[in-house]
């Protein structure tokens, strides 16, 4: 007679109940600790302080059409703000994004005025003078190895004198033409510099533009290999390079990038004004790079997000507007953007020592 075999069911044995043994690479931290290490976060709470502040403070603010001047403000500023943190999280910074900006604006202007020709070849030859403007100071960068501070300072120097001496040779004035009766104004126009209706209240379109680039940047920095390499670049770019980063690609790219954004806002200024004035742009830079410092962005490279410098811009626009609606010294603008740089550095600061403690 054969003999069967009967496999006897596994039998698993249940987990010991109690505590589960951790040690400290793999606690957790606290959910509050995790948020504050974002970089946006602590803006985000500064900015709805500030909004709230002059909410009381100032109750014209309240009004549609004063909030939609507020907006309009923010996003001048932080149309160049996005594209300056970007650079910023890749370790350098451009001293020159200002005065950049009102570079590209002369170029179109003086350029469609003096050869009476459509405002659409002026547009696109100030933005080729925009982006190798970046390139020079990418370039420059990469090369050399000298500091992005010294040589993006060069490049405002040139620039700013060349605004006033080629303006003058060309006008024989201080300020362009007014181009206001030219073929392709009012098309131009309606790109850069119109508004559009929300409820009553009109609203400039220089806003929706700002919030399409903060989306497109976060997706940028978030969601594709080349926001892997602007953190990279930033944070050691020999290490980067030494894992097949392209950091002179990425580089000087990111420095284009803001020749890009410095052409945006100088086409904006144009068509908003009708004409401009060649001294103007000067001390921009600072407040481009406050609104990234402002919103997370560290001044050695590494660290930020696209989100953050929108509500650093928020905060200098409601500030520069809300002191005026208060009704209060518009003199101390500067110092209270000087206080609000300190305290945006100083808590960035504890949220990262706090957030890397265990």
């Amino acid at each position: 007679m054969g003999m069967t075999q009967h496999a006897e069911p596994a039998v698993s044995t249940p987990p010991a109940s109690g505590p589960k043994q951790t040690d400290g690479r793999t606690s957790q931290r606290p959910l509050a600790l995790r948020l504050l290490a974002r970089p946006e976060v602590g803006v985000f709470l500064g900015a709805a302080a500030v909004y709230v502040f002059f909410l009381i403070a100032a109750p014209p603010v309240r009004d549609g059409s004063s909030m939609s001047t507020i907006l309009y403000q923010s996003s001048t500023i932080g149309i160049m703000a996005l594209p300056v943190a970007l650079l910023m999280i890749g370790g350098e910074f451009d001293l020159s994004s200002g005065v950049a900006v009102l570079t590209s604006a002369l170029t179109a202007s003086m350029l469609s005025y003096q050869l009476t020709m459509n405002v659409w070849v002026g547009v696109f030859a100030a933005l080729i003078v925009s982006l190798a403007v970046g390139f020079f100071n990418g370039w420059m960068v990469v090369k050399t190895g000298l500091p992005s501070f010294l040589v993006t300072l060069g490049t405002f120097l040139i620039l700013q004198g060349a605004n006033l001496a080629v303006t003058k040779l060309v006008t024989t004035n201080v300020a362009t033409d007014d181009i206001s009766d030219m073929a392709g104004f009012d098309q131009a126009k309606k790109i850069f510099a119109s508004s559009f209706d929300i409820g009553g209240v009109q609203v400039k379109i220089t806003v929706f533009y700002w919030l399409v680039f903060a989306a497109i940047a976060t997706w940028v920095l978030l969601r594709t290999k080349y926001g892997n390499w602007i953190f990279a670049v930033g944070g050691n770019k020999d290490s980067a390079r030494a894992v097949g980063v392209p950091v002179t690609f990425t580089k000087i790219s990111l420095f284009m990038l803001v020749g890009f954004g410095a052409w945006f806002v100088g086409m904006h200024q144009l068509f908003t004004f009708n004409t401009v004035q060649s001294g103007e742009g000067v001390g921009q830079e600072l407040i481009y790079i406050a609104a990234a410092v402002i919103g997370g962005c560290l001044l050695t490279g590494g660290y930020g997000s696209a989100i953050g410098p929108v509500f650093g811009a928020f905060m200098f626009g409601m500030v520069n507007q809300g002191i005026v609606f208060a009704g209060w010294n518009p003199d101390w603008f500067k110092a209270f953007l000087g206080v609000m740089l300190l305290g945006a550095v100083l808590i960035n600061l504890w949220v990262r020592q706090s957030a890397t403690r265990r």
